[in-house]
């Protein structure tokens, strides 16, 4: 009884014991929540767009396989892949072009047809069947066809059946012009030469009809873009004419033109071929072109194609490969999700050696070493930024512990960078281990050298003079950090991050004070500032800036002294220069990377801002600014705005956009500015110059500082960009909605393998690690 009795009180004992503790917990997380305020999502405004489903997509990948001479011609026969030249004929084994023994023949033409493949030279027709060669007539050849189970061959102006292995007349006379193509379409055969087309009635090509009109012109209305036709092919209810002024298209008896108007993006068009899934393959002399769903979708350039002349296409089972004059593009196709792709980059960021010290980095091509090595650059804590407010959102949604470990990893490197300049809140720009593989920057702003210094260790040098760049994304990708991911002495250690950094800028009349006792370069937010040619320039997106940090370390710690240096500011005028944060004249001055710097900043302003009229007028100075970037169809940019506004923000462009980013991350050169599709959509207006936006297919994956109008560019695959921008924009559309997650349950289309120790880029980091204690 008595020792049932102890038990019962130590039970209750115990019970009030952990009831103190429950409360002094729930007291610490309401606490937390005061101090740590809530994200968007939970104040999210009205919303006025369309999420879109992460549903699988065809993901494109390229391959360039480089031949010793032009290639004329490619067709598939039996799963293998054949291309011709002026030297003959080659098979495609294990990535290289071998020559076919038995072929010294120039190969004009190449067509598959029933259970044969065809080869035309300049001194015969040649067939593959069963495995074997044979020559089937000396006549030379221009096409073969297949038309209602027979095979027929065109010759000058003759038009042949093939008969086993012999050709016989197929016509009692001859076409009124050479024969180039011969086309079955609708149930009947077509005969084109030059601009001119007519059809075999079973017996006879061409003459006059009954109605007494000329029967080798195949329509009524309309006519051909050029009469220089190099090729004819028939899909469904329309025959198409390559021309070199664009697409003819014959429907019935009409025919009509698809040229830049239209959208085609290049008119000097050379071969077609019948795409895998009802789309249409169109070669030209500037690259490759697929139109799918009445879409465009552009292949030029390194990395799609060894030259960008294309003189034949072949189409496989999601493969497509096409003849240039220095070899063969291959062009593959893989069931994606977006889910998936993130995966990808990841794995990226992993076997290409672009993590080190807990910061993300560009790598470069070093031509001594013969390999890429990364680059202490010069805004690493910025770009690294972009990573950490990423995995924040990546670990929000998904709960994943690696997503967790990887922004905890990140935001320590980034604390590491304020700490080790020995300036309280100022942060190095970047970091370089002494002694280590890589390239470090020597270059800084303004034209200036790089200053770097030696840490108090001796370990490590870091890079000063330090901009608005680094600060603005501190400030951004720190406060996600705080609100989605950060736990324990993390929450204390972001919040004194950022204070420190307000701190300085305030104590220091608005500026960033480096190792000499100066402002920096790109480091100056103050009144007298603004006074000069170049303040009064730069400071509306300045004024937005300050304004943001100071009202975020108020919004985060409650101290005084950030709310009454924030009034300072607004007695200042501050609020008034941000009405033209963007500027977008003269042309020449127009610094696309500060849209950026920009969205960052309005990110937390607008979250933290409660005062109506205040927000009005950042609200206006938003709405003024997204407008001059939405034609960009930048994927963060769009969600940016629709998280902060809950208007419509283009959903559709916006995911389209990360579907067409290639998983090669290299940055090839690229060239847009000679095609014929350059024209400004209507809806939009392009008030920084250009013309209209491109696809990342069709120029680079990039980091969003990057213009997405630049037509021309890239660095001869010389780069490798670190994937954090698109795993940003992708993780904060799952966040807040806009990408909805996959509905399909099938891993291969989720997630990719994990290899490791592969190493495909820069090799590992071994110089010393980053402090432990800092």
């Amino acid at each position: 009884m008595n020792s049932r009795s102890s038990t019962f009180g130590e039970v209750a004992a115990a019970r009030t014991d952990w009831l103190c503790v429950i409360k002094i917990i729930f007291a610490g997380i309401v606490t937390l929540s005061w101090l740590v305020p809530a994200p968007l999502a939970a104040a999210q405004p009205e919303r006025l767009w369309q999420s879109a489903r992460d549903e699988v997509f065809l993901q494109e990948t390229g391959r360039r396989i480089p031949a010793p001479e032009a290639l004329e011609a490619v067709a598939i026969f039996n799963r293998k892949v054949f291309a011709g030249s002026s030297k003959g004929l080659y098979q495609l084994d294990s990535g290289r072009l071998l020559p076919v023994a038995e072929f010294r023949e120039p190969v004009l033409r190449l067509v598959t047809v029933g259970d044969s493949l065809w080869a035309m030279t300049g001194r015969g027709l040649h067939r593959q069947h069963a495995g074997a060669w044979k020559k089937v007539s000396d006549e030379t050849v221009t096409d073969v066809a297949g038309h209602l189970g027979e095979i027929f061959a065109a010759s000058g102006n003759h038009l042949w059946r093939v008969r086993g292995d012999k050709l016989e007349p197929a016509s009692t006379n001859e076409a009124p012009f050479t024969i180039a193509r011969i086309i079955s379409h609708a149930e009947m055969l077509y005969v084109q030469g030059g601009d001119r087309l007519t059809f075999w009635d079973g017996k006879g090509i061409g003459g006059v009809d009954v109605y007494d009109s000329r029967a080798d012109l195949g329509w009524d209305w309309g006519e051909l873009p050029s009469r220089n036709v190099r090729d004819v092919l028939s899909q469904g209810s329309k025959m198409y004419f390559a021309t070199e002024r664009g697409l003819g298209v014959l429907r019935g008896m009409s025919l009509a033109a698809i040229r830049g108007e239209q959208g085609l993006c290049y008119e000097d068009t050379t071969c077609l071929a019948r795409g895998f899934t009802n789309d249409l393959w169109i070669g030209t002399t500037r690259g490759a072109i697929r139109m799918v769903g009445g879409q465009f979708h552009y292949f030029a350039g390194q990395r799609w194609l060894p030259d960008d002349r294309v003189s034949a296409i072949a189409v496989g089972e999601r493969a497509v490969y096409l003849a240039t004059n220095k070899g063969l593009g291959v062009i593959e196709y893989e069931p994606f999700t977006l889910l998936k792709k993130a995966a990808y980059y990841e794995r990226h960021l992993e076997e290409w050696g672009q993590k080190r010290l807990g910061l993300v980095q560009k790598l470069e091509w070093d031509d001594a070493l013969k390999e890429f090595v990364r680059e202490a650059g010069d805004n690493d804590g910025g770009y690294s930024g972009t990573y950490l407010a990423a995995q924040s959102y990546r670990y929000a949604v998904t709960k994943d512990p690696d997503a967790r470990r990887e922004a905890v990893n990140t935001f320590q490197a980034l604390r590491w960078l304020e700490v080790m300049t020995g300036i309280p809140g100022f942060p190095a720009r970047a970091v370089w281990a002494k002694g280590e593989r890589g390239h470090k920057s020597t270059g800084g702003s303004g034209g200036y050298p790089a200053e770097w210094h030696d840490t108090a260790d001796g370990k490590f040098e870091w890079k000063g003079d330090t901009s608005s760049d680094e600060i603005c994304s501190h400030f951004y990708a720190t406060t996600l950090f705080l609100q989605l991911a950060a736990q324990g002495d993390e929450i204390a250690q972001a919040r004194q991050h950022l204070a420190r950094i307000a701190t300085h800028l305030i104590d220091h009349h608005w500026r960033l004070i480096d190792l000499d006792g100066k402002p920096t370069r790109w480091g100056r937010w103050d009144p007298e500032y603004f006074t000069t040619d170049e303040g009064r320039f730069d400071r509306g997106l300045q004024a937005l800036q300050m304004l943001s940090f100071v009202k975020t370390a108020e919004s985060l710690t409650s101290d005084a002294k950030f709310t009454s240096a924030y009034h300072q500011l607004v007695e200042l005028g501050y609020p008034a220069y941000t009405l033209r944060q963007r500027q977008t004249f003269p042309p020449e001055a127009v610094l696309h990377f500060e849209d950026e710097l920009a969205l960052w900043s309005y990110w937390n302003l607008l979250q933290f801002e409660k005062n109506p009229q205040l927000r009005a007028t950042y609200r206006r100075s938003f709405e003024r600014s997204y407008e001059v970037i939405r034609i960009e169809q930048n994927p963060w940019f769009n969600f940016v705005y629709g998280a902060l506004t809950g208007n419509d923000c283009e959903v559709s462009p916006a995911v389209a956009h990360l579907r067409e980013w290639p998983l090669d991350l290299v940055i090839w050169s690229y060239q847009n500015s000679h095609r014929a599709d350059l024209r400004t959509p209507p809806g939009y207006s392009a008030h920084k110059g250009g013309t209209r936006t491109f696809s990342p297919r069709e120029t680079e994956p990039c980091r969003w500082d990057h213009w997405l109008m630049q037509a021309d560019g890239g660095t001869g695959g010389h780069d490798v960009v670190e994937p954090s921008s698109w795993l940003l924009a992708y993780w904060l559309g799952r966040y807040q909605g806009f990408i909805e997650a996959p509905q399909v349950t099938d891993p291969a289309l989720l997630t990719v393998e994990r290899t490791r120790g592969r190493v495909l880029g820069a090799k590992p980091y071994d110089g010393p690690p980053r402090p432990e204690k800092f």
